[in-house]
């Protein structure tokens, strides 16, 4: 995996350049600022992209904004500090893979990052809180969860909570005992009947309807 890191910040872009490259990643180029990044997008042909949110001149949605526009089907991940929700809606919004946090654990980040490089919608668990409250008037609105459960077939509905935790594809095969590939195709039928574009999103709607595994358990 070949990463573009965007961060204005010296000493971070020093300390995850040698965190990924233990993880056997390859730094393509470290920046500190925006406008060099989208340049390098281009030149360097990374597999992904770590950006930071905060930043001077050009801040990290202008610049996913930007890369979005010339490489679309670039995998941009976001790297911040901010537990904001407008931050993780606009990121959203923009097209970004996902939504991260400088405090992760280290093997944490990697997973995320070849999730991300997967195609999975990656966001920082802590931050599912803050999905749901962003799911409210966002996302969906109408369905309720009596909907949800007519709208989905029996094995879609009991995977929705999975999403919720944001569980991969191969977890939650695991864990009904179905092949991953199954599941995926589960998935992409979800979105579609949803409306939505990610996991993320459908995630969302399944926390603030109350359809979780904790939820499910204490039910069933």
């Amino acid at each position: 995996m070949k990463v573009l890191l965007i961060d204005d910040h010296t000493l971070f872009r020093t300390g995850i350049g040698a965190l990924l490259q233990g993880h056997d990643i390859q730094i393509a180029a470290a920046v500190g600022t925006g406008e060099v990044g989208i340049q390098l997008a281009s030149e360097l042909e990374p597999d992904i992209v770590l950006l930071d949110l905060r930043m001077p001149e050009m801040d990290g949605i202008e610049v996913l904004t930007s890369l979005k526009e010339r490489e679309p089907n670039l995998p941009v991940v976001m790297l911040t500090t901010s537990e904001d929700e407008q931050d993780l809606l606009a990121a959203l919004q923009k097209g970004a893979q996902g939504y991260l946090l400088k405090d992760m654990e280290p093997e944490e980040l990697v997973s995320s990052l070849e999730r991300a490089l997967r195609g999975e919608v990656v966001v920082a668990p802590s931050l599912t809180p803050l999905l749901a409250r962003v799911a409210q008037g966002e996302i969906l609105k109408t369905h309720q969860r009596d909907d949800l459960q007519s709208l989905l077939t029996p094995r879609e509905y009991e995977i929705l909570p999975h999403l919720a935790e944001g569980q991969s594809n191969k977890v939650i095969g695991r864990e009904l005992n179905i092949s991953d590939g199954t599941v995926k195709l589960h998935v992409k039928s979800i979105l579609k009947k949803l409306g939505v574009h990610s996991r993320v999103e459908a995630a969302v709607i399944a926390v603030e309807r109350g359809i979780t595994k904790q939820n499910r358990e204490s039910h069933g």
